[in-house]
């Protein structure tokens, strides 16, 4: 039996059929929003801001808390699972972390406004493509390719949101 049999080779570049080969990928990939070519981390990111906006008006706080609760521990089991397949350890087509850190940082800032939300969006992205402090500890110290690295996989943008929400309530003091 050759290593080819036993290992499926790296996945690169995922397409619909990896999308919708296992429930784990669907969920990592954010229902297709990773599959972006072109910044799939920000495009995931818009996908969550659109889907918060979406079920906003439908949940109330309680039901937004238990809501990331629930992805939060999906999107680790399926981070865990889509990068152990693909054979990367962060794969920037995993975007359920942004999916579920930024429904974080709405759900904690709302109400506010578009400009509020665009704030929102822009200070996430940027800390979660600088990779300083917080961030980069928690993507240096939860690599790997079981339950520690998808772990790690959501830790480091939580640890933007947190950010975000830090720069957010100084600015608003």
């Amino acid at each position: 039996m050759s290593d080819s049999a036993i290992s499926p080779a790296p996945v690169t570049r995922p397409g619909w059929r990896f999308l919708v080969a296992h429930p784990a990928h669907f969920i990592a990939l954010g229902a297709g929003s990773g599959l972006s070519r072109v910044a799939p981390g920000t495009v995931g990111t818009l996908w969550a801001w659109a889907g918060f906006l979406l079920l906003d008006p439908l949940l109330d706080a309680t039901a937004w808390g238990w809501l990331i609760v629930a992805t939060t521990l999906a999107g680790w089991w399926a981070s865990t699972h889509t990068a152990r397949r693909m054979q990367v350890a962060d794969s920037g087509h995993i975007v359920i972390d942004e999916i579920a850190a930024f429904w974080l940082v709405l759900w904690l800032v709302m109400p506010t406004g578009f400009w509020g939300q665009l704030v929102a969006f822009g200070l996430f992205r940027l800390f979660d493509a600088v990779k300083i402090g917080p961030m980069a500890w928690a993507d240096r110290s939860f690599k790997g390719f079981g339950p520690r690295g998808g772990f790690g996989i959501m830790l480091d943008d939580f640890a933007a949101a947190l950010c975000v929400l830090l720069v957010i309530a100084l600015w608003r003091f």
